[in-house]
Formats: structure tokens, sequence, C-alpha cells
């Protein structure tokens, strides 16, 4: 297998695996799984879109960013990491990802204690629910030396380092404001859906959401932020309710809750959801999303970064939590770079 200038000691860290199964992998030699494969292949991968910041020469710090979310999620977060380590001064630094669509908190509590144990691991940036056994499993990495920061949804229980992420009851408020305008003295409710209430981003926004809106709420999802999984759980909701007036998405599957309420030909007057991922720029420029909450991804990922190397005391400071303000993206204003 072409693994281009990486030594192999880099790319078994960056896989978590042993110097000797990747030696096997590499070489094409028999006894190496599947799955060994796979991962040789990732860090071969991403070690080669990191190579801006391998040139430096100095040791790299190597940190794990582990996300539970819908792909349309992670493939841009993961993006913003890649573009701003490669900015980043004066330390190097890699980063390694675990990305998952689904899975229990008991089964990522799993993935993350194995943090460490085979190579190295400088930090951890994380995107989990907020459930006892995930903040367990960060507090047993504390003990061993490993800090963590939270992403876009915390852990606050836990012994994290610090959380950097939206100003998510703000953000909440702010989507009550704008279908406040929006509807005005039109009769209805609100159809409000998420992906999981064990995200403490999730429940944040809905708090802020219901402090400021004037409306009957009417919740759907606790499911998993799919499309598929989404349209089920509405199509549920409107076998009850067909009053929906506005939508507010604070979990996404947008695509999924268009599609039912299509099937029950519903057009609300608002639609207010959250990231400009790929799939809500285009339900935006198309005039489905009235507007969309957003924060900037790089912003996020260059100050998880700089809060693992104040824990590492390798810049100033002590690390401290970020909460960043919402962005109302409208059909109007959407960012040059997503045209």
């Amino acid at each position: 297998m072409p693994h281009g200038p990486h030594r192999l000691s880099d790319i078994a860290a960056q896989a978590g695996l042993s110097l000797a199964t990747v030696d096997r992998v590499v070489h094409g030699r028999p006894g190496a799984s599947a799955r060994a494969i796979r991962a040789v292949e990732q860090a071969i991968a991403e070690l080669d879109r990191q190579q801006t910041q391998l040139r430096l020469g100095a040791r790299a710090l190597l940190i794990d960013v582990v996300m539970q979310a819908p792909s349309r999620f992670t493939r841009p977060v993961r993006s913003a990491f890649e573009l701003e380590l490669a900015r980043l001064r004066p330390v190097s630094v890699r980063a390694r990802f675990n990305l998952t669509e689904t899975g229990s908190p008991a089964e990522l509590a799993s993935r993350l204690l194995t943090l460490g144990t085979r190579g190295m691991c400088d930090g951890l940036v994380l995107k989990a629910p907020d459930d006892p056994v995930v903040a367990a499993a960060v507090d047993r990495l504390a003990d061993r030396g490993i800090p963590t920061v939270t992403l876009v949804t915390d852990v606050p229980e836990s012994r994290r380092v610090a959380y950097v992420g939206l100003d998510d009851r703000s953000a909440g408020a702010s989507a009550a404001y704008l279908i406040d305008l929006a509807t005005g003295d039109r009769p209805g409710v609100v159809l409000t859906t998420v992906s999981q209430r064990s995200f403490m981003g999730e429940r944040e926004r809905l708090r802020g959401f219901r402090d400021r809106c004037g409306r009957e709420i009417v919740l759907a999802g606790d499911v998993d932020g799919l499309d598929r999984s989404m349209e089920r759980a509405v199509r549920e909701v409107l076998g009850e309710r067909r009053d929906i007036v506005a939508v507010y998405s604070i979990g996404g599957g947008n695509r999924g809750i268009l599609a039912a309420l299509d099937a029950a030909d519903i057009t609300p007057m608002a639609f207010i959801a959250h990231d400009l991922d790929d799939d809500n720029t285009a339900l935006l420029r198309s005039g489905r999303l009235t507007a969309v909450l957003h924060h900037d991804l790089r912003r996020d990922a260059r100050r998880a970064v700089e809060q693992l190397l104040r824990a590492r005391r390798l810049i100033p400071g002590a690390p401290t939590s970020v909460l960043n303000t919402v962005e109302i993206i409208s059909p109007h204003n959407i960012p040059p770079r997503l045209r």
C-alpha cells in the first residue's frame, strides 16, 4: 500500500494500531484484518490532508476528535479542523477522527476509554450525549492526563476542561423571535423537532425556545437526526395535529421533515433550522427554509484546540469555555463561500 512520505510510526499513531500491524498492512503481508486495513487507509488520508503541519518538523501533538452526529454535520466539522490545524502556530497538532452517526452512550464511552492505550493521545475534542456513562469516561481520561474539550454540546458534570460552541439558549430564543415575526396572529402550533434530548445543546435550545415562544409547541423526534427516522417521527405527529403554522428544527433531518409535511400537504409559514451544512444551504437557496441559525465551525475548531493547548500549558492562560453568538442566515446573506 503506498504511504507517501509518512513514517510507519506516524501512521500507527494516527490509526491507533501497533507498528507491526501497520507494517503488515503497508507491505501487503497476511494477518491484517479488514478493519485494520481500513484504519490504515484512513490514517494515511488524514496525514495527507494534514501534511502542512507535518512539514514543521517538530513533534506533533495528536488529538482525537470523537463525534456522534449525522455525517452532514461531521463532514464540515472535520474540514474545519483540518483547515485550522494547517494554520496553527507555533505548535504542530494532528487530529485523528472517530465519527459515528448513531450509538449508545455505553458504546461511545467504551471507545473513549481506548484513547491513549494504543499510542499517544494529547487531548480529546468531544461531541457526545450528556450521559453519566460518558461523563465517567471523560473523568477516567482526566485521571490518565488526557484533557477533554466538549464541542457544540456539553457534558457539564464531567471533568472536561472547557466547552466551545453555540450559546444554545440564546439560539432557541432567537428562533422563537423569528417565528413570532413570521406568523403574527395566524392560529396554529409550532412543530419543534429534536434529534436527541440527551444532547445538552438541544435541551438548551428547546428551553430557550419555550421561554420565548408564545405558541403551543408540538414536539417530535428523539430519534437520531437522520432524514428517514425524522420523517417517520414527524408523520406520527401529523397523524394527530395538522394545525402546524411553523417549524423549528433543533436537531436536523430537515429533508425528512419537509417530506412528511409535503405528504400531508402542509406548508408552514416559517421553517427555522440550525447549521449551514450542504443540505440546509440548498434548502435555504430554494426557499424551503426561512432562516438558518449558524455559527462558525472553523472558529469553534480553532478555539477548541487552543483550550487543549492551554490545558497542556503550551500557550498562556487557563482553559476557558467559549460561547459563540448565533448568526441568522437568510436566503439573502448566505456566505459567499457557500453560494
